[in-house]
């Protein structure tokens, strides 16, 4: 018969989040002071240094500076204070930034803290979800390997929507896990109305989860069927009222007084939900982006060169996990706590791997934060699940399957970049299966001998992680792509104009600057990487929706398709001339071009076109009457002034760029093209 974990935590419990820290009856006295050294680490990798990466992804932090600057932008997550246009996402995860800029004001700490103290809130929120019915071993556990996940590490210190995605999914997580204890409406329409507060972070991304959590509550809790359907049917009211009550606003406000909704074709909120931000990822088909960026979709993308070491170090073991529980638990009744914790994370793990696994249009190796809280609660789940039934005969040898394979696995993606710390990858296979063999033999001894099996096999299932996570952590990072550890990514150091996956983040004495191989979109050509210093990398020129790859002004040469310019002190100084007299200081073609002088000078600068520069605003004949309007002072050139090209979506900004070229004179400033739109 096997042993019920929940009697580490009273069926019940009523504890609150003030009660959080508190011991328990039967807790060890190791675990309040565990806990706080797991939060305290967890703020120290994820606070230290963090200003060190500057703006991080401009594009964001332009809207942040926008939001500071007027309450119009804050509400509607426009990119300049002016209102022209949005950022390409719902503006919740825009919210706690810019309020932090507005009291501590405008700097790269004010905006990365609260995404930081955001990873810490996730650890602890995750922590006592696990707890609840696995223990506070577990929950530490689970705990750790989230706070020490690569992905995790990185985008806990970005300014991508992330961050709040991903706290309050694993919120909405813990709410079904108190709602399916006793069959309470109250919690489970907490955790709906948290999954709907997350699209207004990331949109249709948000609902991956619901799946998963929808099955587990129907099957599982112990009320009635009539009213589990019914308490079902209440929680989505409840999600669509927290997802929607924004977007009926915008949808409520005359589109003349309001800004264009960034990422759409037709200004629509809802078209960028479900097209753009939505299917579109699914199928390719995403009208105004760049279409397939990745050839390789598939079931094993998640452990490939571009994903595999965001995320995938313990994934193994935790499908073993998964498997393991659901298995051990299948005699228990059907309202289980336990069981219904691994369907819970199982559903999130499951759903949400092979949607990122198969969709074919723009997915970023980032995006892979997402799976965090299920890798690391199916992983401290199942450990303590197997420890406590290690007298079975099976226990024992799936716990060390578990080891070996993630020792196996943690040797393989260290060998990926076989030139950074090469003896960790042999340290971590050796230790790892020393342990895995040692855990064989135990059944119900406990003695030191156990403890030093135990914490050898823990040590050696999350260095590798850990490593690649203070490595993340230490590095800089910048621009729309950035990628954890040592082996790609971008940043100050340097990556071609287009090299999508050339590496692009400084990168540590010894570690070879060499493009991440992948299939950039055309035109945006393979980046050949930063040498070991960080030093600028080099870029081929493509034929496709931008026109070939041109150099922007960013450091590194990188395209303003990915990275914010930096303008030079002598255009910095032009653009703010006279700046009063101007609704826009200047216009560019992307957005990320256009945030780069718009954070240099603290000035409005309208973002033709949107992030992709296909967003058909404004048109051509909405341009001309701003520019004899006399709204707009510059037309900054370089960047993608090539226009849409062979992409989709709208050519407009193409339009806009033939028209300014052939009826104003050029002039160059700090070596960038200006053209002044108040002469002729």
């Amino acid at each position: 018969m096997t042993t019920t974990l929940s009697e580490a935590v009273p069926q019940g419990s009523t504890a609150t989040w003030q009660a959080l820290i508190r011991r328990r009856p039967g807790d060890a006295r190791w675990t309040r002071p565990a806990f706080l050294a797991l939060l305290a680490g967890t703020a120290v990798l994820y606070l230290w240094g963090l200003g060190a990466s500057g703006w991080a992804n401009p594009f964001y932090s332009a809207a942040v500076q926008a939001g500071t600057v007027s309450w119009k932008a804050f509400f509607f997550g426009s990119s300049d204070a002016a209102n022209f246009i949005t950022v390409d996402k719902a503006p919740a995860a825009l919210w706690p930034m810019e309020l932090s800029a507005r009291i501590f004001g405008l700097n790269p700490w004010s905006i990365l803290v609260p995404q930081a103290l955001m990873g810490v809130a996730t650890v602890a929120v995750l922590y006592a979800t696990v707890r609840r019915h696995f223990g506070p071993g577990a929950g530490l556990l689970a705990g750790a390997v989230l706070a020490l996940t690569p992905v995790a590490a990185l985008m806990f210190r970005f300014d991508n929507p992330d961050a709040l995605l991903v706290l309050l999914l694993t919120l909405a997580a813990y709410g079904m896990v108190r709602a399916q204890e006793r069959g309470r409406t109250g919690w489970l329409v907490f955790a709906a109305s948290c999954v709907g507060t997350a699209f207004l972070a990331k949109m249709l991304q948000a609902f991956v989860v619901v799946p998963g959590f929808a099955l587990t509550y129907l099957a599982t809790a112990p009320v009635p069927v009539g009213r589990r359907i019914r308490q079902l049917l209440a929680a989505g009211a409840a999600m669509v009222v927290a997802a929607g009550w924004w977007v009926a606003a915008v949808a409520l406000v005359p589109a003349g007084s309001r800004p264009y909704i960034g990422g759409s074709q037709t200004n629509s909120v809802l078209e960028l939900a479900l097209g753009y931000n939505g299917f579109g990822r699914l199928t390719g088909e995403e009208t105004g982006g760049l279409g397939n960026l990745d050839q390789e979709a598939g079931l094993g993308r998640l452990l490939d060169s571009e994903m595999g070491a965001q995320i995938s170090w313990l994934l193994p073991a935790a499908l073993l996990m998964l498997a393991a529980g659901v298995w051990l638990r299948r005699r228990a009744p059907r309202t289980d706590p336990v069981r219904a914790g691994f369907v819970l994370w199982g559903g999130w793990l499951l759903v949400t791997g092979v949607i990122f696994s198969l969709s074919r249009g723009i997915i970023h190796p980032y995006y892979t934060v997402a799976l965090a809280p299920a890798v690391a609660a199916l992983t401290g789940m199942g450990a303590a699940l197997l420890w406590r039934n290690r007298r079975l005969p099976a226990a024992p040898r799936m716990l060390t399957a578990a080891v070996a394979v993630t020792a196996c696995w943690s040797y393989v993606l260290l060998a990926r970049v076989p030139d950074w710390y090469p003896a960790l990858r042999y340290a971590v296979l050796i230790g790892g299966l020393v342990a895995a063999a040692a855990l064989l033999g135990i059944r119900g001894r406990v003695g030191p001998a156990v403890t030093l099996v135990l914490a050898l096999a823990v040590a050696a299932s999350i260095a590798g992680p850990a490593a690649y996570a203070a490595q993340t952590a230490s590095t800089p990072h910048s621009g729309a792509i950035p990628s954890a550890g040592p082996g790609g990514g971008f940043g100050p150091g340097g990556g071609g104009p287009g090299g999508m996956r050339g590496g692009g983040r400084q990168r540590p004495a010894g570690v070879p600057g060499q493009a991440r191989p992948g299939n950039p979109p055309a035109g945006i050509g393979q980046g050949q990487g930063g040498n070991g210093n960080g030093g600028a990398g080099q870029g081929q020129t493509g034929n496709g929706p931008f026109g070939g790859g041109q150099r922007g002004n960013g450091p590194g040469g990188g395209m303003s398709l990915l990275f914010g310019s930096t303008p030079s002190a002598e255009l910095t100084a032009l653009l703010t001339r006279d700046a009063a007299s101007y609704t826009w200081v200047a216009a560019a073609v992307g957005s990320n071009s256009a945030a780069g002088y718009q954070l240099a000078t603290g000035l409005p600068v309208m973002a033709v076109g949107g992030f992709n520069g296909t967003d058909p605003a404004p048109t051509l004949e909405q341009f001309q009457r701003y520019v004899a309007e006399g709204k707009i002072h510059y037309f900054v050139g370089g960047g993608m002034m090539g226009g849409r090209g062979g992409g989709t979506g709208s050519d407009q900004a193409q339009k806009i760029v033939a028209w300014v070229q052939s009826r104003f004179t050029s002039t160059t400033a700090g070596g960038t093209t200006v053209y002044d739109l108040t002469t002729s």
